[in-house]
């Protein structure tokens, strides 16, 4: 939900108070950095039980290429029930293999408002063991 969204709704307990501060703090991270051609932005979007990321080039606007814990890709390389932390890993370094095979090796990491903890962290760290420079 966006910002202006979120302005003309009445705040109506702590989770909408929640969801406000992280998109104010995403917003204030979105005014220091920028995705290019050569060095896109990482986005990492975390929900309760899943992990999404995009590679996004700002200057044209397009989404590049994106990955979550839900793909079948992830699903196929999980033996039985690994922990949130373990499938954020392989996540990133999915994300890194699609990245390279379009000629992509650094990256600009935007962790979305959240906290660089946790699976945040542990999607990066997958990503950088599969070759992206953060």
């Amino acid at each position: 939900m966006s910002i202006s969204k979120l302005k003309r709704r009445r705040v109506r307990g702590k989770a909408d108070q929640r969801v406000r501060a992280r998109l104010r703090r995403h917003a204030r991270t979105l005014k220091k950095i920028r995705g290019t051609a050569e060095r896109p932005r990482l986005v990492v979007r975390r929900t309760l039980r899943h992990i999404e990321a995009q590679l996004v080039d700002d200057d044209l606007g397009i989404c590049i290429t994106g990955i979550s814990t839900r793909s079948k890709e992830v699903q196929a390389k999980l033996e039985d029930d690994g922990s949130k932390a373990i499938q954020s890993r392989l996540a990133g370094q999915l994300m890194a293999e699609r990245a390279k095979a379009k000629g992509i090796e650094r990256v600009v990491f935007d962790r979305g408002g959240c906290t660089y903890h946790g699976r945040v962290q542990a999607f990066a760290e997958g990503a950088r063991e599969g070759g992206l420079r953060i």
